[in-house]
């Protein structure tokens, strides 16, 4: 599953908006989502180092990313579509980095993140769409998603992904493959 080529894109819209098009679905299963598989693909990001293009912050990968992404809270309660959604949108996560924007900052309230979100957190909005393939296997449209990205501010000083949450479908914007080139 580690190290297959990722076919991810960013496409800006005519508003200026950012999408990350994710052009495989490589977490698939007709009743849920295995997320053992999830975590050993996220593990394949851990040291990488990433910027923001909005804030010009750098993110960090973590060795604590792959287990919070799939095991979070938020994951557990997770289910169809946006359990899907989540698990393929690891295949962007540096585009979705990348283009988040609209840095929002909450403080640490928990002890246990005392060391790991020492400075608080930090949430990004970002979006991805992910394609709707035909019967005969070909993409009919492509379903956009809105994210929050969690960061955390660690001890070290460092910003590292945390996991990410909130995921929204858009009904309103629905791309037709042939809007996307690949």
């Amino acid at each position: 599953m580690v190290n297959i080529k990722r076919k991810v894109n960013v496409i800006e819209d005519i508003d200026g908006k950012k999408t990350v098009f994710i052009h495989d679905i490589i977490f698939k299963g007709k009743k849920s989502v295995n997320w053992d598989d999830v975590e050993k693909y996220l593990k394949q990001y851990v040291g990488d180092i990433y910027t923001i293009d909005d804030s010009n912050d750098t993110v960090y990968i973590g060795t604590d990313l792959p287990d919070e992404y799939t095991h979070s809270n938020y994951t557990h309660i997770l289910r169809g579509a946006n359990a899907k959604a989540k698990a393929n949108a690891a295949q962007g996560l540096p585009e979705l980095i990348e283009i988040a924007a609209g840095k929002k900052y909450t403080e640490n309230h928990k002890e246990k993140h005392m060391e790991d979100a020492m400075y608080g957190w930090y949430r990004y909005e970002s979006r991805f769409a992910l394609p709707v393939f035909n019967e005969v296997g070909e993409i009919e449209r492509y379903n956009v998603f809105n994210v929050i990205m969690v960061i955390r501010h660690a001890k070290d000083g460092k910003m590292y992904l945390y996991d990410i949450m909130n995921i929204k479908k858009e009904t309103s914007n629905l791309f037709q493959s042939e809007d996307i080139t690949q």
